[in-house]
């Protein structure tokens, strides 16, 4: 039998029966896996499993840390401010709390009006005590529904009716009846109801401010001013005053209170007791913005006590947080600055302003009523409002 017609091969490694089988040519394939051998290893290559990120819960463990240290911090300076609180309340007149209106609920949420007095004596607010004449007086209505802060000035030279004394100027009522009447003539004089009240000692005002770290001013007009001469009668005779030059600066707690009272400029004679307002004005809203903001904050442990050391005030440590809030959530470029105004005159060798007829108008500006307008052209002494600045 030939060698083609068998009906097998003969190969080195041995041979196969039967007709052999071509094998089929199989494209190679980028998935395929290797054969398993035999040997338990299938030819599958796992990858290495992955540590584990233990970085997420670090963060997570210093984020809770952090919060906690907030709190407590937060608690810490809400009792050292409460303290202070404590002592200021014990310093107000107790006819002062019957002359306020009631507060309507939460301060979060509902407007209220705080009346603010700046004494020329003490946090003495007691009737009888010496009280002085308020050398300031302003009315700041909050209004949380809009975000907004309204500053209402209220010119100490203004002739109003005081209620049982007859005519006078509103600052000779804090001297005749201390904060209650203060209260009552404001009341009378604007229409509002004063919600809570705060006295502020001018002799230490300048404290809180030093215990903030001073205060950032913009000062639109240069001013030079002998007001007060801090030195002997005859360094004052050659002492060229006080000056502020025009432009954003830092002040400490001294030049911010002379900058808040100064009544003359001899740079400017046409200055009035307007201009002096808006002052104390820029003053006031420094200090909301550095107190509840996150420097205050920070601070607050160590000066909380100091902040209401010049205060005599009806308002809880807890109504004061409230209106902080409030205060942060209305921008200052939104304040409403505002001043009641008159035409000047003099009774009986006094100079007095008497109530300009557009007076009522400013108060319903003040409230939200009606739209923000400036004072009219031609009297320095025109009542009017200014937005932000």
């Amino acid at each position: 039998m030939s060698s083609k017609d068998k009906p097998y091969k003969i190969y080195r490694g041995g041979r196969t029966k039967g007709p052999i089988k071509p094998i089929p040519k199989e494209s190679p394939r980028r998935d395929r896996k290797p054969a398993h051998d035999g040997d338990g290893y299938d030819g599958a290559y796992a990858p290495a499993p992955k540590k584990r990120r233990r970085w997420g819960r670090k963060v997570a463990a210093l984020l809770l840390l952090v919060i906690v240290l907030a709190i407590v911090w937060g608690i810490l300076g809400f009792l050292a401010f409460r303290s202070g609180v404590k002592d200021a309340n014990a310093r107000l007149d107790p006819k002062a709390h019957a002359a306020l209106a009631p507060q309507e609920g939460s301060l979060l949420s509902n407007p209220t009006n705080v009346l603010l007095l700046g004494a020329d004596v003490g946090s003495k607010s007691r009737a009888g005590s010496g009280n002085g004449r308020s050398d300031s007086i302003m009315l700041i209505h909050t209004d949380p529904d809009d975000h907004r802060l309204s500053l209402l000035s209220i010119p100490r030279d203004l002739r109003v009716t005081i209620p049982g004394r007859g005519e006078d100027k509103i600052n000779a009522a804090y001297s005749l009846g201390g904060p209650a009447l203060a209260i009552e003539a404001v009341t009378n004089l604007t229409g509002l109801p004063v919600n809570h009240v705060m006295i502020v000692d001018f002799k230490s005002f300048g404290e809180v401010v030093d215990a903030i770290g001073g205060v950032t001013i913009n000062v639109k007009k240069p001013i030079v001013s002998k007001f007060e001469c801090p030195y002997t009668a005859a360094r004052c005779a050659n002492w060229k005053g006080y000056r502020f030059r025009r432009g954003e600066q830092e002040m400490n707690g001294q030049r911010a209170l002379v900058y808040a009272r100064v009544r003359k400029n001899a740079l400017n004679p046409g200055e009035s007791d307007f201009s002096r307002a808006e002052r104390q004005q820029q003053v006031v809203q420094a200090i909301a913005d550095k107190t509840v903001g996150f420097w205050g904050y920070l601070q607050m442990p160590f000066i909380g006590n100091d902040l209401v050391k010049p205060l005599a005030t009806d308002l809880s440590a807890w109504e004061f947080v409230q209106l902080g809030w409030v205060k942060f959530r209305a921008p200052s470029s939104q304040t409403l600055k505002c001043h009641l105004g008159g035409t000047p005159t003099s009774l009986g060798g006094a100079s007095v302003i008497l109530g300009s007829e557009d007076n009522p108008e400013i108060i319903s500006m003040v409230t939200g009523e009606t739209a923000a307008q400036p004072p009219a052209p031609g009297n320095p002494f025109n009542p009017g409002c200014f937005v932000g600045g």
